[in-house]
């Protein structure tokens, strides 16, 4: 994937003045501006999404990206020091995407000593996700709070596949009063159908062809709901069967959710967006994958 060349180079910089600085002059221009927070070890996904915001915003607009891996949302026992910094290709691809500004935020910058102040979620921050990474969701809040803070977009874009969290920061967002609409796109998949993410760089050899499972196994969920089924023990058992011909993924969870409140569901009611949501090990990798059935 090369960058593309610009007519007018991306701005980057580390310290939240210049960021404010360069907004202030865009928007006394009457630019919108439109904002893709990352952690970087960007990808198609990444790519897709700040291609989307872009179109999006029209002629004038303005697209601020941010690469920061955030050490609150990580757990003590995860990867946050292993987690992929590729920053070089990183730039390069944020720029071929139509970036006009990246930033790039220093931990001692965001969090000084004596930082202590935390956002939390209620409701959304302990299921799924958040059941599984103590903290995680509250690193995730308290951060983009504070990005949001410096960049005040009026658009900020989520990717899809990370479901759990899109909800949780448009709640955020919506409880806070924060002047932003919250918008998000589409998952974006290997050709195999492997959800892109960043942490697929752990995958080798035969845990990557063994990573579609969670790609299968929610297309046989969706064909089950097709076909009518509508419990969600069936739609369980249709993940785990298509499971059970890869050795290698090691489930985490496999939930049917309804989709506006991450509330278990027993069966998939009529009129209710439902949330069907996996998690596994494959190797040193934790994948997560998605898809909401709307039924009529």
């Amino acid at each position: 994937m090369r960058a593309k060349a610009r007519a007018v180079p991306m701005l980057r910089t580390t310290r939240a003045a210049a960021v404010r600085a360069a907004l202030r002059r865009w928007r006394a221009g009457g630019a919108r501006i439109a904002y893709v927070p990352t952690m970087g070890a960007i990808h198609a996904g990444h790519v897709s999404l700040v291609r989307r915001a872009r179109r999006t915003l029209g002629p004038g607009g303005r697209m601020v990206a941010s690469i920061f891996v955030n050490p609150l949302q990580f757990g003590p026992h995860e990867d946050f020091r292993r987690y992929p910094r590729p920053l070089r290709r990183d730039r390069a691809r944020l720029a071929g995407a139509g970036v006009d500004l990246l930033w790039e935020p220093r931990a001692a910058d965001l969090y000084p000593s004596g930082h202590c102040t935390r956002v939390r979620v209620e409701g959304l921050s302990e299921v799924l996700e958040g059941a599984r990474r103590p903290g995680h969701f509250e690193g995730v809040a308290t951060v983009v709070a504070m990005l949001l803070n410096v960049v005040s977009p009026d658009d900020l874009w989520l990717g899809q596949k990370d479901a759990q969290q899109a909800l949780l920061l448009e709640r955020m967002c919506r409880d806070l009063g924060l002047p932003v609409r919250v918008r998000r796109g589409p998952t974006v998949r290997e050709r195999d159908g492997l959800a892109c993410s960043s942490r697929n760089a752990y995958l080798a050899g035969a845990e990557r062809a063994q990573a579609v499972a969670l790609s299968q196994g929610l297309a046989a969920a969706r064909r089950a709901l097709r076909d009518g089924a509508r419990s969600a023990a069936a739609l369980r058992r249709a993940v785990r069967g298509v499971w059970r011909g890869y050795p290698l993924v090691r489930e985490d969870y496999v939930a049917v959710v309804d989709a506006r409140t991450l509330d278990a569901l027993a069966t998939v009611p009529r009129g209710t967006p439902v949330l069907v949501a996996v998690a596994a090990r494959v190797g040193k990798a934790r994948l997560i994958d998605n898809f909401v059935w709307r039924p009529r």
